[in-house]
């Protein structure tokens, strides 16, 4: 099923800045629930 490099399984969210998609990221683990943000400059320019 999934294959080392292929990223289109995972989770993905809208950024309510930028409206851009992004993915899930190991980093973000603990806290993909509250993510609202794809970056610190779309946090930044809310």
């Amino acid at each position: 099923m999934s294959h080392k490099g292929n990223k289109s399984y995972l989770p993905s969210k809208i950024c309510i800045t930028c409206e851009k998609p992004f993915s899930w990221r190991k980093k973000w683990k603990k806290n993909w629930d509250e993510l609202k943000y794809c970056s610190h400059a779309c946090r930044k320019n809310k």
